[in-house]
């Protein structure tokens, strides 16, 4: 009688890493067919009013979070793709070794599919596509950002909130 080989363990977290990638998958297509539909129906700077209190309008960075950098002389845009990619590989790392903690997965697929998306501004045209546009009458604008910025957040703070409730534990 043949002995049956064992089956191969699965990481100590299980899961998979395929649903993860999946979800990084839907932001950046998200991000890119909205950039790419923002890019083709406005010039740069243009507004449109949405609401009194949101604009969409085609801007561009240059630079990192609230154009940070953003007239640095152009070799920002070679540092924030690397380290865009540099972030992408070490998440895939982590999906692979925690693939069984949901909210922690969520929230890296979100921050490497926002990331990724942005990468691709970069590589594409040299700065990132921003288009949504909140104001107030007494703050102001808000600084334009995307859908990849938006999964970025999003995935920050269920990343927080992972982190809180497990220390909570």
């Amino acid at each position: 009688m043949a002995k049956s080989k064992p089956i191969a363990a699965k990481s100590s977290s299980g899961g998979g890493l395929a649903p993860w990638l999946g979800i990084a998958t839907i932001i950046i297509l998200l991000d890119q067919i909205s950039k790419i539909t923002i890019n083709k129906t406005f010039r740069y700077g243009e507004d449109l009013l949405v609401t009194s209190f949101f604009n969409i309008t085609l801007a561009y960075n240059k630079g990192a979070a609230f154009s940070f950098l953003q007239h640095a002389g152009g070799w920002q845009r070679y540092l924030f793709t690397g380290i865009g990619i540099a972030a992408a590989v070490y998440i895939v790392y982590l999906l692979k070794r925690h693939a069984g903690q949901r909210m922690f997965c969520w929230a890296l697929a979100l921050i490497m599919g926002g990331a990724i998306g942005n990468v691709i501004d970069r590589v594409l045209y040299g700065h990132v596509v921003d288009f949504l546009d909140f104001h107030w009458p007494t703050i102001g604008h808000f600084p334009a950002f995307n859908i990849a910025d938006t999964a970025i957040c999003i995935g920050a703070g269920l990343f927080i909130l992972d982190e809180l409730r497990r220390v909570n534990k």
